[in-house]
């Protein structure tokens, strides 16, 4: 499998993945495309450039600055603020925790492989201590497709109780009490990522490590600077997670489909010299490879504005977010819809058709109530 999907990305190094990615992976599990690209290390933002549709991500240079110093704070103190808030929510009953009850160990080594043996290393210390202890940006290896992804979480916290729970820091604010819920779920899916990835160092830890499936979303206070926490049930991500993890094993079978002399590969050889291959060869690759196009993937995926293209040159429904997709059932294009609401298309037994008939119905007899008036 590793040669075919190298032959797919030709010489270029393969782009790791990381929680990020894998999350993107996991909100939508039915795109071939990605799931692909992602096996086999293409870059897609190289590739969407190259397709004339490229996709602009990363923060600013002002948000970069105000999310590193939002984190310093939060872990200010030797993470003292972190735990504290950590402990509030859980209201256990046990002693506020102080500077002096938490450990930070450090966490400094040669390279990714040695960095995550040294995290398993301190997470079996911490547990086996029975004492506070926050890892900060620890580095975890999770194996996907057969090949290890090195992933860094903001923090780690070990409780006295052998218990480790996953905390990420956004620079996005928590007004009243409550955040954006397409910002937390984002961060939801990528802390699963952490927990699944955390569960593999557990198994090998002391008896009583446990991974906590709530991760701790900490986000200032509505538009200061002060930290505010909540605990985010991450279970149902952690599912999908899994899911589309053990799908990736199958990109094999994603390649094999593909048609002799497919590939990813910007380049061509041209007489000894490096030349950029033809936008079109590259657009008729990536469109053999099914894509699940969304509106949400614009937040998410290189290849976003390609797909949406394409969809939009499809009439696709898909194009107009899942939730319509979905209501719609086997009506596939938007041209199909409408005939069907006008009744010039469709079964009538149908029972999204006798919807969408008596919603046209609807519409019309209350423009014509507007225009009397």
């Amino acid at each position: 499998m590793r040669q075919r999907l190298a032959e797919l990305r030709g010489p270029a190094a393969p782009v790791p993945l990381d929680a990020r990615a894998l999350a993107a992976l996991a909100a939508n599990p039915g795109c071939h495309r990605r799931a692909l690209l992602d096996g086999a290390g293409v870059d897609k933002g190289a590739l969407a450039r190259a397709l004339g549709a490229p996709a602009a991500f990363g923060q600013s240079q002002f948000a970069f600055v105000r999310g590193h110093s939002f984190e310093a704070r939060v872990k200010a103190d030797g993470g003292a603020e972190l735990i504290r808030l950590l402990h509030e929510r859980l209201a256990d009953g046990t002693p506020v925790p102080g500077p002096d009850d938490v450990d930070v160990p450090d966490l400094s080594a040669a390279g990714p492989e040695g960095r995550t043996a040294r995290t398993a290393l301190a997470l079996r210390e911490a547990t086996a201590a029975g004492r506070w202890a926050l890892l900060d940006h620890p580095l975890l290896a999770l194996t996907v497709g057969g090949t290890p992804a090195y992933l860094e979480p903001d923090a780690v916290v070990v409780h006295p109780d052998g218990g480790w729970t996953v905390v990420e820091i956004k620079s996005f604010a928590m007004i009243d009490g409550a955040a954006d819920s397409a910002k937390v779920g984002a961060a939801a899916r990528q802390a699963a990522v952490y927990v699944l990835a955390l569960e593999g160092v557990a198994e090998h830890a002391a008896e009583h490590a446990a991974v906590r499936h709530r991760a701790l979303l900490v986000c200032p206070r509505n538009f200061s600077n002060v930290p505010a926490a909540a605990l985010v049930d991450v279970r149902k991500q952690l599912s999908t997670t899994r899911r589309q993890l053990a799908r990736l094993t199958q990109v094999a079978d994603l390649a094999a489909a593909l048609p002799e002399g497919t590939t990813f590969d910007l380049c061509l050889a041209d007489d000894g010299r490096t030349a950029t291959r033809p936008e079109k060869e590259l657009a008729a690759a990536v469109d053999a490879v099914a894509a699940a196009y969304a509106p949400e993937c614009l937040a998410a995926c290189e290849l976003a504005f390609h797909c949406r293209a394409r969809a939009r040159e499809a009439d696709a429904v898909q194009a107009l977010g899942r939730a319509v997709r979905s209501e719609l059932g086997s009506l596939t294009t938007v041209e199909s819809v409408l005939a069907a609401a006008r009744g010039e298309a469709g079964d009538p037994g149908d029972p999204t058709v006798a919807a969408l008939r008596r919603a046209q119905a609807l519409r019309a007899e209350a423009l014509a109530g507007a225009a009397c008036r």
